[in-house]
């Protein structure tokens, strides 16, 4: 809310000299906007956890550093497709060593059915490189470090945190999470780092990986990229995009 506060620190001296009746009610509306918004933020979540109970994680994984690899291989792939393919992975290479020491040309067909095979094989190499060089073949647990690593970029280094780790540092904005926000009208901005913060200035902290996970299930379930299954959607009476087909 607009507190008299609130008005008082915006009309500083820094500031009054510059302020018009238009620039005062734009600040105004934008903070009563953000306060509707972060009540949307909780509805839908409340609404999308009796509809998708089981939301959660679809990779496999039994270990941060699979975490990683299957993070890195799901870029503009389907989770299942990455679980097929780290199946057999898996238990092939067990450790970073294993990736690090790798033939190129080898760990590319283990992955080839995987889309951009041959950049993620070089990403996962030069990375587990890096991980026994600088952390002992661990994988670090913060963002700065994660984002250090080749082809991890908010994305993956979120998934690794916060499943791995209980570390919550931002929200998984993936290709759903980017459709579905955008259609719930949470966000205009299509680069996902810019979705990602208009996302954390209005959902509660701790909702950021439930969130993610829900909006991911309804996403793959019901508000598809390219046949939203609007009349099916628990969430159409509050979406604004109901019934309009949009990416």
């Amino acid at each position: 809310m607009w507190h008299a506060s609130s008005t008082a620190n915006f009309f500083s001296k820094q500031n009054f000299k510059f302020m018009t009746a238009s620039n005062y009610l734009g600040v105004l509306e934008l903070n009563l906007k953000k306060d509707e918004l972060k009540k949307r933020a909780i509805e839908i979540i409340d609404l999308l956890e009796k509809v998708h109970p089981d939301a959660k994680l679809a990779l496999n994984w039994s270990n941060p550093l699979e975490l990683l690899i299957a993070t890195i291989l799901s870029a503009q792939y389907t989770d299942e497709g990455v679980n097929r393919v780290t199946e057999y992975l898996f238990k092939k290479y067990r450790t970073a060593e294993d990736y690090a020491n790798a033939n190129l040309e080898e760990l590319e067909n283990d992955i080839r059915s995987v889309r951009f095979c041959r950049a993620k094989a070089r990403n996962i190499k030069r990375a587990c490189q890096i991980l026994v060089e600088k952390y002992g073949g661990e994988v670090p647990r913060t963002m700065e470090d994660l984002l250090s690593l080749p082809g991890v970029a908010r994305k993956t280094a979120n998934v690794v945190l916060s499943n791995a780790f209980g570390i919550i540092e931002g929200i998984i904005v993936d290709t759903h999470v980017s459709r579905v926000s955008r259609r719930l009208g949470l966000t205009n901005e299509s680069d996902p780092d810019k979705i990602e913060r208009d996302l954390m200035e209005i959902v509660p902290r701790e909702k950021w990986l439930r969130f993610a996970d829900l909006l991911i299930f309804h996403g793959r379930r019901i508000c598809k990229a390219r046949k939203p299954k609007c009349g099916e959607c628990i969430l159409n009476r509050i979406c604004p995009s109901a019934n309009i087909v949009s990416s």
